[in-house]
């Protein structure tokens, strides 16, 4: 964990404490993003690695899945080829980590929020605020639930809500952010005209590209050696839920490749190539995932939120999960038990919480916010246009918003986003 001190040569008492996404993410590498948003203007900043991440012992990272992610971007998204290969990777990690004593049912958000709140007493703070995004939007939540001593005020960015997180549950956020994208360039005269149909074209690009994949040599962003890159329907919904290209150029880069020209999508999904070996904690990933999220449900209910998210779609683009594909049979290796009936529970609370949504979110849908605020009598929702995962550290309005609020729970200063707009659009030439 790290400490990071107040600017002000007057801080508040009560410092804030942050909770990363993922689950897998390195928290200590999020701290330049914090800092830039101010997190530690007023009071101390506190970052805990959650357990399973780098610096941790033991480290739940898996570099066979690393490896196969670089080699995946030269398969189709949803080949069996590409199946086999992650599925081996991930029986190897898990032999791994099991042999090494690893008990990986320990590694849960019930757990996870237990290490925060056994850190809050070990370093003596009586009351502590709570800031997390995605995946920490969901640890606070429940951190909130079953430790609800010495918390002051909770802001939560990008809102996983315990409990209604399953596999199915991420089409209906996919959807719901790319019709936000889409319906923003609608809204934008110059992007109307140029774009005049967005849901059309994607439809079309990824029936065609599910069809018949394209196959490309592609320099990676960084550089270096062109890579095999294949580019298939299932990839090309994956990037954009991504955000890569980013959503202001996601119209050009879809008009561009309806045109013949991949070059955007492409070199995004080259990108995946370059990986971070054993950085990334993919074990705690399974672990949550399989234990928390998967339970309850199967590959036929994916497919079927798949369809009525997006009606006409191949089968084989619907049947994988958006970002964690073949996750069920992933989670037939790890092998971890049913966590669902303790986790999937609403946090219902009169501590003053943040609710912070981003338009473009094709992660964490913005609409599941209002569920979460029902609950949380002492809340403020803001809705950011146009602005995608994890909203703060992008938008100076939501960093004015959440400053006023640690300063202020109960009354946060929300003013600066009732004129808010997306960006524009890019246009590229006819």
């Amino acid at each position: 964990m790290a400490r990071i001190p107040a600017v002000s040569a007057k801080p508040a008492k009560d410092p804030v404490v942050f909770m990363a996404g993922g689950p897998g993410a390195d928290a200590i590498d999020d701290i330049p993003f914090l800092v830039d948003s101010g997190l530690n203007k007023d009071r101390e900043l506190i970052v805990m690695a959650q357990r399973g991440n780098l610096y941790d012992q033991p480290n739940l990272a898996c570099p066979e899945i690393d490896r196969f992610n670089a080699q995946a971007v030269g398969l189709g998204y949803d080949a069996r080829q590409a199946e086999q290969l992650l599925l081996k990777a991930v029986k190897a990690c898990r032999s791994r980590l099991t042999a090494a004593g690893v008990d990986l049912s320990a590694y849960n958000t019930t757990e996870n929020a237990a290490d925060f709140a056994d850190l809050r007493k070990a370093l003596g703070i009586p009351q502590w605020n709570v800031y997390g995004y995605s995946y920490g939007s969901n640890l606070a939540l429940t951190y909130l639930r079953r430790h609800p001593e010495g918390i002051r005020a909770v802001a939560i960015d990008s809102i996983t809500p315990p409990e209604v997180v399953t596999l199915p549950w991420t089409w209906s956020s996919s959807a719901e952010g790319i019709r936000n994208i889409f319906a923003a360039c609608a809204a934008q005269p110059a992007c109307k005209n140029r774009y005049p149909d967005l849901p059309h074209t994607l439809d079309e690009q990824v029936r065609r590209l599910e069809a018949h994949p394209l196959t490309l040599n592609v320099t990676p962003p960084g550089g270096g050696k062109p890579v095999k890159t294949v580019l298939d329907g299932g990839a090309l919904l994956n990037l954009i839920v991504a955000f890569t290209p980013r959503p202001r150029d996601i119209p050009a880069a879809l008009e561009e490749l309806a045109h013949g020209n991949p070059q955007r999508f492409a070199q995004a999904r080259a990108a995946g190539s370059v990986q971070k070996v054993g950085v990334f904690a993919h074990g705690l990933t399974n672990s949550v995932a399989c234990g928390e999220w998967a339970p309850g449900y199967s590959e036929s209910d994916v497919l079927k939120a798949g369809r009525d998210a997006f009606p006409g779609w191949p089968d084989t683009v619907l049947a994988q999960v958006p970002q964690l594909p073949f996750q069920y049979p992933v989670c037939g290796i790890w092998d971890v038990p049913d966590r669902s009936s303790v986790q999937r529970v609403a946090t219902v609370s009169s501590v003053p919480a943040l609710v912070i949504s981003g338009t473009f979110d094709a992660k964490t849908g913005a609409s599941w916010a209002k569920d979460v605020a029902r609950d949380l009598s002492g809340s403020t929702t803001v809705l950011v246009p146009g602005i995608g995962h994890w909203v703060v550290p992008q938008s100076p309005c939501a960093q004015h918003v959440l400053a006023s609020f640690l300063a202020r729970p109960t009354g946060p200063d929300t003013g600066c986003v009732d004129d808010l707009k997306p960006e524009p659009f890019t246009i590229i030439p006819k």
